[in-house]
Protein backbone atom coordinates (compact mmCIF):
# COMPACT_ATOMS: atom_id res chain seq x y z
CA UNK A 1 0.00 0.00 0.00
CA UNK A 2 1.14 3.53 -0.75
CA UNK A 3 0.29 6.51 1.43
CA UNK A 4 -1.79 9.50 0.32
CA UNK A 5 -2.23 12.72 2.28
CA UNK A 6 -5.08 15.21 1.99
CA UNK A 7 -5.27 18.38 4.05
CA UNK A 8 -8.85 19.19 3.02
CA UNK A 9 -10.32 20.89 6.07
CA UNK A 10 -13.42 21.92 4.15
CA UNK A 11 -14.55 18.32 3.77
CA UNK A 12 -13.42 17.32 7.24
CA UNK A 13 -15.47 19.80 9.22
CA UNK A 14 -18.53 20.37 7.09
CA UNK A 15 -21.67 18.52 8.08
CA UNK A 16 -22.32 15.35 6.15
CA UNK A 17 -25.00 16.02 3.54
CA UNK A 18 -27.81 13.65 2.87
CA UNK A 19 -26.61 11.45 0.08
CA UNK A 20 -29.04 9.81 -2.26
CA UNK A 21 -27.14 6.56 -2.49
CA UNK A 22 -28.43 3.70 -4.62
CA UNK A 23 -29.34 0.67 -2.56
CA UNK A 24 -27.16 -1.73 -4.52
CA UNK A 25 -27.49 -4.50 -1.99
CA UNK A 26 -28.43 -8.00 -3.08
CA UNK A 27 -31.76 -9.66 -2.26
CA UNK A 28 -32.61 -13.02 -3.80
CA UNK A 29 -35.74 -14.97 -2.82
CA UNK A 30 -35.20 -18.58 -1.84
CA UNK A 31 -37.06 -21.88 -2.00
CA UNK A 32 -35.83 -24.04 0.88
CA UNK A 33 -37.06 -21.95 3.81
CA UNK A 34 -33.56 -20.90 4.92
CA UNK A 35 -31.78 -17.56 4.54
CA UNK A 36 -28.19 -16.38 4.41
CA UNK A 37 -26.95 -12.86 5.18
CA UNK A 38 -23.70 -12.08 3.38
CA UNK A 39 -21.53 -9.16 4.55
CA UNK A 40 -18.93 -7.48 2.37
CA UNK A 41 -15.67 -6.04 3.66
CA UNK A 42 -14.75 -2.55 4.79
CA UNK A 43 -14.41 -0.16 1.80
CA UNK A 44 -15.80 -3.01 -0.29
CA UNK A 45 -19.11 -3.57 -2.04
CA UNK A 46 -21.86 -6.21 -2.26
CA UNK A 47 -20.49 -6.92 -5.73
CA UNK A 48 -17.60 -8.85 -4.16
CA UNK A 49 -20.18 -11.26 -2.69
CA UNK A 50 -22.29 -11.67 -5.82
CA UNK A 51 -20.82 -14.99 -6.96
CA UNK A 52 -21.51 -16.54 -3.56
CA UNK A 53 -24.98 -15.00 -3.47
CA UNK A 54 -25.93 -16.48 -6.83
CA UNK A 55 -24.41 -19.88 -6.03
CA UNK A 56 -26.16 -20.19 -2.66
CA UNK A 57 -29.40 -18.94 -4.12
CA UNK A 58 -29.31 -21.71 -6.72
CA UNK A 59 -29.13 -24.15 -3.79
CA UNK A 60 -32.46 -22.79 -2.58
CA UNK A 61 -31.38 -20.20 0.01
CA UNK A 62 -32.80 -16.72 0.24
CA UNK A 63 -29.79 -14.40 0.18
CA UNK A 64 -29.43 -10.90 1.58
CA UNK A 65 -26.29 -8.82 1.16
CA UNK A 66 -26.77 -5.21 2.30
CA UNK A 67 -24.48 -2.36 1.40
CA UNK A 68 -22.80 -1.34 4.65
CA UNK A 69 -23.47 2.14 6.01
CA UNK A 70 -21.88 5.02 4.06
CA UNK A 71 -20.31 2.71 1.51
CA UNK A 72 -20.82 4.38 -1.86
CA UNK A 73 -20.78 7.85 -0.28
CA UNK A 74 -17.92 10.32 -0.87
CA UNK A 75 -14.76 9.28 0.87
CA UNK A 76 -14.89 12.13 3.41
CA UNK A 77 -18.24 10.78 4.64
CA UNK A 78 -17.09 7.16 4.80
CA UNK A 79 -13.98 8.13 6.76
CA UNK A 80 -16.11 9.55 9.60
CA UNK A 81 -18.00 6.27 10.05
CA UNK A 82 -17.86 4.19 13.23
CA UNK A 83 -17.74 0.42 13.28
CA UNK A 84 -21.10 0.52 15.05
CA UNK A 85 -22.58 2.10 11.89
CA UNK A 86 -21.51 -0.92 9.86
CA UNK A 87 -22.84 -3.34 12.44
CA UNK A 88 -26.20 -1.57 12.53
CA UNK A 89 -26.59 -2.26 8.81
CA UNK A 90 -26.09 -5.97 9.44
CA UNK A 91 -28.32 -5.94 12.50
CA UNK A 92 -31.17 -4.22 10.68
CA UNK A 93 -30.86 -6.66 7.78
CA UNK A 94 -31.36 -9.53 10.23
CA UNK A 95 -34.24 -7.86 12.09
CA UNK A 96 -36.10 -7.40 8.81
CA UNK A 97 -36.15 -11.16 8.22
CA UNK A 98 -36.24 -12.34 11.83
CA UNK A 99 -38.79 -15.12 12.31
CA UNK A 100 -39.45 -15.55 8.59
CA UNK A 101 -37.13 -18.51 7.95
CA UNK A 102 -36.49 -21.93 9.49
CA UNK A 103 -32.79 -21.23 9.68
CA UNK A 104 -30.69 -18.09 9.25
CA UNK A 105 -26.98 -18.24 8.50
CA UNK A 106 -24.47 -15.48 7.97
CA UNK A 107 -21.14 -15.16 6.24
CA UNK A 108 -18.76 -12.26 5.94
CA UNK A 109 -15.56 -11.30 4.16
CA UNK A 110 -12.63 -9.69 6.01
CA UNK A 111 -14.16 -7.17 8.45
CA UNK A 112 -17.56 -8.57 7.42
CA UNK A 113 -16.58 -11.85 9.10
CA UNK A 114 -16.20 -9.99 12.40
CA UNK A 115 -19.62 -8.39 12.01
CA UNK A 116 -21.10 -11.83 11.31
CA UNK A 117 -19.65 -13.12 14.57
CA UNK A 118 -21.06 -10.14 16.46
CA UNK A 119 -24.51 -10.89 15.06
CA UNK A 120 -24.26 -14.48 16.30
CA UNK A 121 -23.13 -13.22 19.69
CA UNK A 122 -26.01 -10.77 20.08
CA UNK A 123 -28.70 -13.13 18.81
CA UNK A 124 -27.62 -16.30 20.53
CA UNK A 125 -29.62 -19.33 19.45
CA UNK A 126 -31.08 -17.51 16.45
CA UNK A 127 -28.16 -17.59 14.01
CA UNK A 128 -27.61 -21.20 12.96
CA UNK A 129 -24.12 -20.88 11.53
CA UNK A 130 -21.39 -18.37 10.70
CA UNK A 131 -18.90 -18.59 7.83
CA UNK A 132 -15.86 -16.33 8.31
CA UNK A 133 -14.08 -15.67 5.01
CA UNK A 134 -10.56 -14.24 5.30
CA UNK A 135 -11.35 -12.81 8.75
CA UNK A 136 -9.21 -9.78 9.50
CA UNK A 137 -8.24 -8.90 13.02
CA UNK A 138 -4.62 -8.12 12.22
CA UNK A 139 -3.14 -6.81 8.97
CA UNK A 140 -0.21 -9.21 8.90
CA UNK A 141 -0.27 -10.67 5.38
CA UNK A 142 2.79 -10.84 3.15
CA UNK A 143 1.83 -7.61 1.32
CA UNK A 144 1.35 -5.56 4.47
CA UNK A 145 3.56 -2.41 4.43
CA UNK A 146 6.57 -2.47 6.75
CA UNK A 147 5.46 0.72 8.52
CA UNK A 148 2.10 -0.71 9.63
CA UNK A 149 3.39 -1.19 13.17
CA UNK A 150 3.55 2.61 13.53
CA UNK A 151 -0.12 3.19 12.67
CA UNK A 152 -1.41 3.07 16.27
CA UNK A 153 0.75 6.13 16.97
CA UNK A 154 -1.42 8.14 14.58
CA UNK A 155 -4.75 6.78 15.79
CA UNK A 156 -4.76 9.05 18.84
CA UNK A 157 -3.92 12.19 16.89
CA UNK A 158 -5.73 14.36 14.31
CA UNK A 159 -3.37 12.92 11.68
CA UNK A 160 -5.74 10.02 11.22
CA UNK A 161 -8.17 12.33 9.40
CA UNK A 162 -5.66 13.21 6.70
CA UNK A 163 -3.92 9.95 5.82
CA UNK A 164 -5.16 7.36 3.34
CA UNK A 165 -3.69 4.15 2.04
CA UNK A 166 -4.00 3.40 -1.65
CA UNK A 167 -4.37 -0.24 -2.63
CA UNK A 168 -1.53 -1.68 -4.68
CA UNK A 169 -1.17 -4.99 -6.52
CA UNK A 170 -2.20 -7.70 -6.08
CA UNK A 171 -5.32 -6.09 -4.51
CA UNK A 172 -6.15 -9.30 -2.65
CA UNK A 173 -6.66 -11.12 -5.98
CA UNK A 174 -4.47 -13.86 -7.45
CA UNK A 175 -6.54 -14.25 -10.64
CA UNK A 176 -4.68 -12.19 -13.22
CA UNK A 177 -7.67 -11.29 -15.39
CA UNK A 178 -9.66 -9.92 -12.44
CA UNK A 179 -6.57 -8.17 -11.10
CA UNK A 180 -6.03 -6.37 -14.45
CA UNK A 181 -9.56 -4.94 -14.35
CA UNK A 182 -9.08 -3.69 -10.80
CA UNK A 183 -5.64 -2.29 -11.67
CA UNK A 184 -7.06 -0.29 -14.57
CA UNK A 185 -9.57 1.37 -12.25
CA UNK A 186 -7.22 1.92 -9.32
CA UNK A 187 -4.49 3.47 -11.49
CA UNK A 188 -6.87 6.23 -12.61
CA UNK A 189 -8.38 6.84 -9.17
CA UNK A 190 -7.62 9.80 -6.94
CA UNK A 191 -9.11 10.99 -3.67
CA UNK A 192 -11.76 13.04 -5.47
CA UNK A 193 -12.67 10.49 -8.13
CA UNK A 194 -14.95 7.71 -6.93
CA UNK A 195 -16.15 6.52 -10.34
CA UNK A 196 -16.95 2.79 -10.40
CA UNK A 197 -16.69 2.54 -6.61
CA UNK A 198 -20.01 0.67 -6.62
CA UNK A 199 -18.33 -2.16 -8.53
CA UNK A 200 -14.75 -2.21 -7.28
CA UNK A 201 -14.94 -0.57 -3.87
CA UNK A 202 -12.77 2.29 -2.67
CA UNK A 203 -9.20 2.43 -3.97
CA UNK A 204 -8.26 4.46 -0.89
CA UNK A 205 -8.48 3.25 2.69
CA UNK A 206 -8.85 6.05 5.29
CA UNK A 207 -6.67 5.69 8.35
CA UNK A 208 -9.72 6.47 10.47
CA UNK A 209 -11.28 3.18 9.36
CA UNK A 210 -8.22 1.22 10.41
CA UNK A 211 -8.69 2.82 13.82
CA UNK A 212 -12.34 1.73 13.82
CA UNK A 213 -11.28 -1.79 12.88
CA UNK A 214 -8.91 -1.86 15.83
CA UNK A 215 -11.78 -0.85 18.12
CA UNK A 216 -14.06 -3.49 16.59
CA UNK A 217 -11.40 -6.18 17.08
CA UNK A 218 -10.98 -5.19 20.72
CA UNK A 219 -14.74 -5.38 21.27
CA UNK A 220 -15.13 -8.74 19.50
CA UNK A 221 -12.07 -10.36 21.08
CA UNK A 222 -13.64 -10.11 24.50
CA UNK A 223 -16.77 -11.85 23.27
CA UNK A 224 -15.40 -14.75 21.25
CA UNK A 225 -15.43 -17.18 24.18
CA UNK A 226 -19.16 -16.58 24.56
CA UNK A 227 -19.92 -17.70 21.00
CA UNK A 228 -21.20 -21.27 20.66
CA UNK A 229 -22.81 -20.94 17.23
CA UNK A 230 -21.30 -23.29 14.61
CA UNK A 231 -18.37 -21.44 13.03
CA UNK A 232 -16.60 -22.07 9.76
CA UNK A 233 -13.38 -20.27 8.84
CA UNK A 234 -12.02 -20.21 5.28
CA UNK A 235 -8.73 -18.52 4.49
CA UNK A 236 -5.99 -18.65 1.89
CA UNK A 237 -2.63 -19.86 3.14
CA UNK A 238 -1.04 -17.11 1.05
CA UNK A 239 -3.47 -14.33 2.00
CA UNK A 240 -1.69 -11.09 1.13
CA UNK A 241 -3.54 -8.96 3.70
CA UNK A 242 -4.19 -11.12 6.75
CA UNK A 243 -2.41 -14.34 7.62
CA UNK A 244 -3.94 -17.63 8.72
CA UNK A 245 -3.17 -16.50 12.29
CA UNK A 246 -6.43 -14.52 12.11
CA UNK A 247 -8.55 -17.63 11.54
CA UNK A 248 -6.61 -19.58 14.14
CA UNK A 249 -7.17 -16.81 16.69
CA UNK A 250 -10.96 -17.15 16.26
CA UNK A 251 -10.90 -20.96 15.98
CA UNK A 252 -9.03 -21.34 19.27
CA UNK A 253 -11.37 -19.05 21.21
CA UNK A 254 -14.94 -19.71 20.14
CA UNK A 255 -16.70 -22.38 22.20
CA UNK A 256 -18.59 -23.90 19.28
CA UNK A 257 -18.94 -27.67 19.37
CA UNK A 258 -19.00 -27.54 15.62
CA UNK A 259 -16.21 -25.52 14.03
CA UNK A 260 -13.88 -25.97 11.10
CA UNK A 261 -10.93 -24.23 9.47
CA UNK A 262 -10.52 -24.65 5.72
CA UNK A 263 -7.26 -23.53 4.09
CA UNK A 264 -7.01 -22.62 0.41
CA UNK A 265 -3.84 -22.84 -1.70
CA UNK A 266 -4.57 -20.86 -4.85
CA UNK A 267 -6.09 -17.57 -3.69
CA UNK A 268 -5.22 -14.36 -1.92
CA UNK A 269 -7.43 -12.26 0.39
CA UNK A 270 -10.64 -11.73 -1.63
CA UNK A 271 -11.52 -15.42 -1.79
CA UNK A 272 -15.12 -14.62 -2.76
CA UNK A 273 -13.96 -13.41 -6.19
CA UNK A 274 -10.65 -15.21 -6.68
CA UNK A 275 -9.59 -18.48 -8.27
CA UNK A 276 -11.19 -20.76 -5.68
CA UNK A 277 -14.47 -18.91 -5.28
CA UNK A 278 -16.40 -21.99 -6.37
CA UNK A 279 -14.60 -24.06 -3.71
CA UNK A 280 -15.50 -21.42 -1.11
CA UNK A 281 -19.16 -21.50 -2.14
CA UNK A 282 -19.27 -25.31 -2.00
CA UNK A 283 -17.76 -25.38 1.48
CA UNK A 284 -20.25 -22.79 2.71
CA UNK A 285 -23.20 -24.68 1.26
CA UNK A 286 -22.00 -27.93 2.80
CA UNK A 287 -21.47 -26.34 6.20
CA UNK A 288 -24.85 -24.61 6.26
CA UNK A 289 -26.79 -27.61 5.00
CA UNK A 290 -25.30 -29.93 7.59
CA UNK A 291 -26.91 -29.04 10.92
CA UNK A 292 -25.97 -32.17 12.79
CA UNK A 293 -23.21 -32.12 15.38
CA UNK A 294 -19.79 -32.48 13.79
CA UNK A 295 -16.34 -32.56 15.38
CA UNK A 296 -13.96 -29.63 15.12
CA UNK A 297 -11.73 -29.98 12.05
CA UNK A 298 -8.93 -28.30 10.16
CA UNK A 299 -8.90 -29.06 6.45
CA UNK A 300 -6.57 -28.08 3.65
CA UNK A 301 -7.92 -27.99 0.10
CA UNK A 302 -5.83 -29.77 -2.53
CA UNK A 303 -3.41 -27.58 -4.43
Amino acid sequence: MSVAFSFNLKNLFKSSPKTDLPDNGIELPGQNGDAIILIHGMTGTPHEMRFLANYLNRQGYAVYCPRLAHHGAPLHILQMSKWQDFYQTVRQSYLQIRGKYKHVYTGGLSMGALLALLLADEFKGEIDGVSCLSPTLFYDGWNTPWYSFMLPLAYKTPLKYFFYFKEEPPYGIKNEAVRRRIHEFYCKADLNNMDQVQQYGYPFFPLTLLYQLEKLVKHLSGRLEGISTPVQLIQAKHDDMSSVRNSEFIYNRVKSDRKELVLLHNSYHIITADQERNTVAMHMQRFFSNNRECPATIEECPV
